[in-house]
């Protein structure tokens, strides 16, 4: 088969389309013929050599692929050779084949294509596991997502949205704001132009956010906390504002808020396996009704990988950039 390779960690032009050894499905894993994958941020720090994948992973990036199982390893049941599906990945999305532990495998929801379905994974885990799972975000509750325009943050709105939490969001221009609203943010925030903690206060009455989600890390941490509401909850789970930031414990005791930090790549199988059953539960009847869908900005041939990290790293795109492999 072929997949995308690393043979030195750097730009976009460090990912290589090569001939590789096929993967095999091991116990309890079943082997998928890959149609399409989505980048993610980790990808990209993946290939400039700063998240290496967990022990025993595929060398490959892809945090999530779309496509139909080929084969099925020893232990497994409850799947069938040519069942479409899609599934959340340690890394490996990014080829045409790809082994997967059977729980971390997901149907192809009803009402979209096996290709559209690659976009659903990583972000519908990553909202349900620290949005809902952890922060336990309510109806009737404000909820803040940084960065509502990408792919996490089109999920997150369409998710708060649909347990009927009030949603404010921040982006970084008109555009993107307007297709936030479109898919039902209340409160837009340009944060180039606004602060947010000023503009949820003016919004919710000096309240502000019962849950946030955070992508930048280190920058926003002070004045996260500053947004939060009593009992507000900071989920963070990136940090591309970076790393180390200061605390003002003091605020957060007041507010009596609390802070939860996740990922999800290198998380126990069994805790990935109890995320996707969780999201198959509870998000799978939403997208089969229309409630919540895959947003999709473009999709790119898979060989082409380092013009589709071009898109992310540009912060041009809405939504998710597809690989596919096929036409």
């Amino acid at each position: 088969m072929h997949a995308i390779t690393i043979p030195e960690p750097g730009g976009p032009e460090a990912l290589l389309w090569e001939e590789v050894p096929d993967p095999v499905a091991g116990e309890g894993e079943v082997l998928v013929e890959v149609v399409a994958g989505a980048v993610n941020r980790a990808d990209i720090l993946q290939r400039q050599g700063f998240y290496n994948p967990p022990p025993g992973a595929s060398p490959y990036p892809g945090l999530e692929c779309s496509g139909r199982i080929a084969a099925l390893g020893p232990g497994v049941s409850g799947w069938a050779v040519g069942d479409e599906v899609c599934a959340l990945l340690a890394g490996g999305g990014y080829a045409e084949k790809v082994a997967v532990p059977a729980g971390q495998l997901l149907p192809v929801p009803e009402g979209i294509t096996v290709d559209q379905a690659a976009a659903l994974p990583e972000v519908v885990c990553t909202v349900w596991s620290n949005v809902f799972m952890v922060a336990h975000l309510r109806p009737g509750e404000t909820f803040l997502v940084h960065g509502g325009s990408s792919g996490i943050g089109t999920m997150a709105i369409q998710l708060a949205k649909a347990v009927g939490a009030k949603v404010a969001v921040t982006a970084g221009t008109a555009e993107k704001l307007e297709r936030c609203a479109e898919l039902g943010a209340d409160i837009l925030i340009n944060y180039r132009e606004q602060d947010f903690v000023e503009e949820l206060r003016q919004t919710t009455g000096g309240a502000g956010a019962d849950v946030i989600l955070d992508n930048m890390g280190a920058k926003y941490l002070d004045r996260n906390v500053q947004a939060l509401a009593v009992n507000g909850r900071l989920a963070i789970i990136g940090m591309q504002g970076g790393a180390k930031g200061e605390l003002n414990i003091g605020a957060l005791l007041t507010k009596r808020a609390a802070i939860s930090a996740t990922s999800l790549r290198a998380r126990p199988a069994a805790e990935k396996a109890a995320i996707v059953a969780a999201v198959r539960e509870h998000v799978w009847p939403l997208v089969a009704t229309g409630r919540v869908r895959p947003v999709i900005d473009r999709e790119i041939p898979m060989p082409e990988a380092a013009a589709a990290h071009r898109v992310v790293e540009e912060s041009g795109h809405i939504g998710k950039v597809l690989l596919v492999t096929t036409d």
